[in-house]
C-alpha cells in the first residue's frame, strides 16, 4: 500500500504500582496493608478446608514457644490416649510392677506408654494379653513415625534462613541537606552477617481522581537503595524535594490521605548463602515530623573500634523543619552517622626518649 504512513506503536501502558494488592484493597480508613511484623491484613477464603491446609508450612511458621508447646502437648496427648487403651485391656493387660505402687492402673498404663513410645523399655511393666501387645505394636509404629517427623521439622526450622531485622519503632521527617527527608533506621537483630541488602520504600495514600477516592502507590526515591555490608545500622533516607510525592505534605495531611509507608527489604544471609526478606510499614501516627534520630554510636573504644547501642535505635529528638540545615548533614553516610557526632578517636600516649608522655 502506498500513500499511507505507518502508524506509530502505541506507548506502553505504565505498569500498575499496587504491589499486588489490587485496586479494591486499601480503601480509605481501611486497616493498614502491612502490620509492623510484616504480616498482611488480607486473607483468602473459599478454598476447601483441607485444600488450603499445609501442616508443614504451619509448623515452620510457628514461633519457638508455640512449636515447643505443640510438641510437648502432642507427646502428652498421645501417651494419654494409649494409656486409656491399655487401661481398657483390664487388670490382666499389663503385668510386672503392681499398679498400687505406681499411682494406680491409669498412671501405670501412662508410664508404660511413655516407655513404649520412646522405646525406653525399663522392663518393670510388660504387656501380657494379646490386646495389650497389639496396642504396643501400634504405638511403636506411631512412635517411630512421630519422632522421625518431629526431628525432620525441628531440623528444617534450624536450617531455614530467616532475617531478624529490627526496624525503628518510628520514622521521622527531619532536616536533610537544606531540605527535609523521610527517614527510618534498621539494624540486624542477630549476630550473623547480612550482605547485599536492597530496600524499597513505597508511599501509599488516597487521592481524588475523577471524583473518586482511589489508593495510589508511589515508589520513593532513596538516597541509596543498596548496601554491600550491614555490620552496624542503616538509616534509609528519602530526600523530599520538588519531585517527591511528600513535597508540601504536612503532618495532618499524612493522616487526611490515609497514608502508609511500606518497607520491603531483601538481602543475603552470609551463613546460609540464601536470600532473606523483611518488611514492615509506618502509618501517620508512627511518623514524627520535625524530629531526628539521636546518635546511635558509642564512644570509640581504646582499640579504635566502633560500636552502636541498639537500645537507642528508635530514640528521637526535636529538629524543627524551619531551622537552618545542620552544618554536618553534608557528611551524611548511609549508616546514619554524622562525623560531627563521632567520638574523638582514642589517642595512645606519645612515646619520647624518656618514656611515655601524656599529651
Amino acid at each position: 500500500m502506498t500513500g499511507q504512513r505507518p502508524q506509530p506503536d502505541a506507548a506502553p501502558a505504565e505498569e500498575p504500582k499496587d504491589l499486588g494488592f489490587g485496586t479494591v484493597v486499601g480503601a480509605a480508613n481501611a486497616p493498614r496493608l502491612l502490620n509492623r511484623d510484616g504480616s498482611f491484613n488480607v486473607r483468602r477464603a473459599g478454598l476447601p478446608r483441607f485444600a488450603s491446609l499445609s501442616l508443614y508450612h504451619a509448623l515452620l511458621g510457628l514461633s519457638w514457644p508455640q512449636f515447643i508447646g505443640l510438641l510437648v502437648g502432642g507427646y502428652l496427648s498421645v501417651n494419654v490416649l494409649f494409656a486409656v487403651a491399655y487401661t481398657a485391656c483390664g487388670a490382666a493387660g499389663l503385668g510386672g510392677t503392681p499398679a498400687a505402687t505406681m499411682g494406680g492402673a491409669f498412671a501405670r498404663a501412662f508410664f508404660f506408654s511413655v516407655h513404649t513410645f520412646a522405646t525406653i523399655g525399663y522392663g518393670n511393666v510388660v504387656p501380657v494379653s494379646v490386646a495389650a501387645n497389639l496396642i504396643v505394636t501400634l504405638e511403636t509404629i506411631v512412635g517411630l513415625l512421630g519422632f522421625a517427623l518431629a526431628t525432620g521439622v525441628l531440623f528444617a526450622r534450624f536450617a531455614r534462613p530467616t532475617a531478624r531485622v529490627i526496624f525503628s519503632s518510628r520514622a521521622v521527617i527531619a532536616p536533610y541537606r537544606g531540605r527535609t527527608g523521610f527517614m527510618f533506621r534498621l539494624v540486624n537483630g542477630r549476630s550473623n552477617q547480612l550482605i547485599e541488602l536492597d530496600v524499597k520504600v513505597l508511599f501509599s495514600h488516597i487521592e481524588e481522581r475523577a471524583g473518586a477516592r482511589v489508593r495510589v502507590y508511589d515508589q520513593l526515591k532513596l538516597e541509596r537503595t543498596h548496601v554491600v555490608f550491614f555490620p552496624l545500622s542503616w538509616t534509609v533516607v528519602h530526600p523530599i524535594d520538588e519531585s517527591s510525592p511528600l513535597h508540601g505534605l504536612t503532618e495532618p495531611g499524612l493522616a487526611d490521605c490515609d497514608s502508609e509507608f511500606l518497607i520491603l527489604l531483601s538481602g543475603i544471609d552470609e551463613t546460609f548463602a540464601q536470600t532473606v526478606h523483611a518488611r514492615t510499614s509506618y502509618k501517620p501516627g508512627e511518623v514524627a515530623v520535625g524530629a531526628r534520630f539521636v546518635n546511635i554510636y558509642n564512644p570509640r573504644a581504646a582499640d579504635g573500634s566502633e560500636s552502636i547501642d541498639i537500645d537507642r535505635l528508635s530514640e528521637i529528638e526535636p529538629a524543627p523543619l524551619d531551622e537552618p540545615a545542620m552544618h554536618d548533614t553534608a557528611t551524611w553516610h548511609h549508616t546514619g552517622h554524622f562525623t560531627g557526632f563521632a567520638a574523638p578517636p582514642h589517642e595512645p600516649p606519645r612515646t619520647t626518649a624518656r618514656g611515655p608522655r601524656t599529651p
